[in-house]
């Protein structure tokens, strides 16, 4: 059974309605490595609706966060905004600069990330953290907090196994200036919380957004009062002593059942390891998008197993999954799967196959005329206008996103291509007139063109490696390259001819 399909299952025996959750702080440029978290919830609650489950997918900005610290991205200025919450302070311009048009922080990352996830068809309930704290949302899971403060402290210290600063409260109020920093809590009185900064007094009301729960209370307090039933999670807090573990314990303290939880592996760049918004080693939705057709990026997600780790990037790799992605769509998945011959291994393949291109669909977007591959040699060697006269206006999409790619840093060498304009000087005279005399008589499709070059090789007896290597070199100007029948199909005959010395 399909990974998605195992968890809809187990949600199935604990009732009929779920809210499946993901959740992610805007602090810096989303990256790829962020869309397996969201990508694995809206694939579990698909997986639901398909078992008959009334299942909604929510999607929680934790938009109360602080900023942490001055990230590379931002100016010095920003330093003022230390530990006040990502709503309330302005958005950075193209130099990082803090802007003056009333737009915050976190709409500044969100928006473009909610854009591309509509594009891969993932358009889920968004719960704002900040304005949850300030419509009283968290108001009677604060409250419980505040009244079970040392139980809560014995569930931290002891699955975390870590010893709490003696002045800790599981409610952080923002001071004076706005700010989470330098505040310590004095008292509390329902629904009060007294305390002091820079050894100024000062009192917040838990009913509003005057503070917020740490991390490791404010995340089961979101399982209550939203009734989540389902989350995925990186495997950080999925460790031993992480969020999850506390969570657990602290929900049922709460007198909440918590979620069922599954755990993800990290998206790493090859060679560069796992992505980081605050290191820069990312690629981000809205530029993978630019070149990535929105199914095979789900398909990035959908064909590995959440626990399964995934290298990744936009250059072979790419490629590669395109491929992979093809072939399966041209393939009958649901008459494979029919057959009595199949062992067991293949069967659990078929159900993965057929589990991964059900998850990668993009509403009812029919597949494309030309592969990937296809496409990129295509938009190398002829006019857009040319392309899409052959396959229609519906590859328009398709072939921006090919040109991005190509005129990109991301393009691989190998697959990069550039005929010439005029006959190359010093070839070998024998053999390029040998492959003139064959291609100007062969059919002009990949069977007669991949013969006549045979036969020009056998019947002259030039050695492969030789001819090839004259042929590629009379074409792109280079000793070796993509296979080169596709690319001769696709330019005029007399061209070929004439870069041959015809």
């Amino acid at each position: 059974m399909y990974w998605a399909d195992v968890v809809a299952q187990a949600l199935a025996h604990k009732g009929e309605k779920h809210i499946i959750a993901a959740g992610i702080t805007p602090s810096g440029e989303f990256h790829i490595g962020h869309l397996r978290e969201i990508l694995s919830g809206d694939m579990i609650t698909r997986a639901c609706k398909n078992a008959g489950l009334d299942a909604e997918f929510v999607f929680i900005v934790d938009t109360a966060d602080p900023l942490r610290k001055v990230y590379s991205f931002l100016s010095d200025e920003y330093e003022q905004w230390i530990g006040c919450p990502l709503a309330t302070i302005p958005a950075p311009d193209a130099e990082g600069k803090p802007t003056t048009d009333g737009r915050t922080y976190a709409q500044h990352f969100l928006e473009p990330f909610l854009a591309a996830l509509k594009q891969i068809d993932v358009i889920p309930r968004i719960i704002d953290n900040y304005q949850s704290y300030s419509d009283g949302c968290f108001a009677e899971y604060a409250k419980m907090a505040c009244e079970k403060s040392d139980e809560i402290r014995e569930i931290l210290e002891r699955v975390s196994g870590r010893e709490l600063a003696e002045d800790w409260f599981p409610y952080n109020p923002f001071g004076h200036d706005g700010s989470l920093d330098g505040v310590t809590v004095t008292g509390y009185e329902h629904p009060h919380v007294h305390w002091v900064q820079n050894g100024k007094p000062g009192t917040s009301d838990i009913n509003t957004a005057e503070g917020k729960l740490p991390w490791r209370i404010d995340w089961p307090a979101k399982w209550g009062w939203i009734g989540v039933t389902c989350e995925p999670f990186g495997k950080d807090h999925g460790a031993a002593g992480g969020s999850y573990a506390t969570g657990r314990e602290i929900s049922q303290l709460f007198g909440d059942t918590p979620p069922h939880p599954m755990t993800y592996e990290w998206i790493s760049l090859k060679g560069q390891g796992a992505m980081s918004s605050s290191a820069g080693n990312t690629i981000g939705p809205r530029e993978a998008l630019e070149l990535v057709p929105p199914e095979i990026l789900r398909y990035l997600i959908a064909s590995n197993k959440p626990k399964k780790a995934i290298n990744f990037d936009i250059g072979m790799s790419l490629v590669e999954l395109a491929d992979e992605y093809e072939r399966l769509a041209a393939r009958d998945l649901e008459a494979e799967a029919t057959s009595e011959e199949l062992s067991r291994r293949q069967k659990v393949a078929l159900e993965d196959a057929l589990g991964a291109m059900r998850m990668s669909r993009i509403g009812n977007v029919a597949p494309s005329p030309i592969t990937f591959r296809h496409l990129a040699m295509l938009a190398q060697v002829k006019s857009d206008d040319d392309i899409i006269s052959m396959h229609g206006d519906g590859i328009t999409s398709r072939l921006v996103r090919m040109r991005n790619w190509i005129n990109g840093p991301h393009f691989p060498q190998e697959m990069k291509i550039s005929v010439l304009d005029e006959m190359a000087n010093d070839l070998d005279s024998r053999i390029t007139t040998a492959l003139a005399t064959t291609l100007a008589s062969c059919e002009w499709n990949l069977k007669g063109i991949g013969g006549a070059i045979t036969s020009a090789f056998t019947e002259n007896e030039i050695p492969m490696k030789e001819g090839y290597r004259t042929l590629y070199l009379s074409i792109l100007g280079a000793e070796k390259g993509p296979r080169l029948a596709p690319i001769l199909v696709e330019l005029e005959r007399g061209r070929v001819l004439t870069l041959l010395g015809s």
